[in-house]
């Protein structure tokens, strides 16, 4: 495979069409502030929202369809990690993640809200953005890996178990 380069990645991951145009609404929001927001509301906001139902049920409909791949992505053909490997390092990353965020937010002096959140965007290996950006960046990547890991795998466990385990942890930490 093609090799890339740090400055390439920077550049890709800072640069990109998604990131600048992000970027770009961003700091257009900023200096048009609420003004902007509602003229800009109907697509912000109410036409936004089904958009991304629909997104999220396309990625749902992939990842489906891409699960029974999952078991065969550890063999010889792909070169994939096995199986197990992939299923730990997708609910121990969020971990991971969850754990320096709580961290840096509480050096921070974030409130129990903020810190959750912050916590739980960390953790979240970030189900929309990820599997759509991997698309694009990495075309040769095989979504039978990142999707169910994302999605299957990740996000089941942050919605039963992560979400409660920081709020509690959270909560800790800003009253301790």
């Amino acid at each position: 495979g093609k090799s890339h380069g740090w400055s390439e990645l920077l550049r890709e991951a800072c640069l990109n069409g998604s990131v600048f145009l992000i970027m770009g609404s961003m700091l257009i929001g900023w200096i048009t502030g609420q003004a902007g927001m509602q003229q800009l509301k109907p697509v912000v906001s109410d036409l936004f929202l089904g958009i991304l139902c629909l997104f999220l049920l396309d990625m749902g409909i992939v990842a489906a369809r891409r699960l029974r791949d999952l078991g065969r992505s550890g063999d010889k053909r792909g070169g994939a990690a096995p199986l197990g490997y992939m299923v730990t390092m997708a609910l121990v990353f969020p971990v991971i993640n969850a754990t320096a965020s709580l961290l840096l937010g509480t050096l921070l002096g974030l409130t129990v809200g903020d810190l959750v959140l912050l916590t739980v965007l960390a953790a979240s290996a970030s189900y929309i953005a990820v599997p759509a950006a991997m698309r694009l960046a990495l075309p040769e990547a095989n979504p039978s890996v990142y999707l169910p890991m994302s999605l299957a795998i990740t996000f089941p466990f942050n919605l039963l178990v992560g979400i409660p385990l920081y709020h509690q942890v959270a909560q800790y930490l800003v009253s301790a």
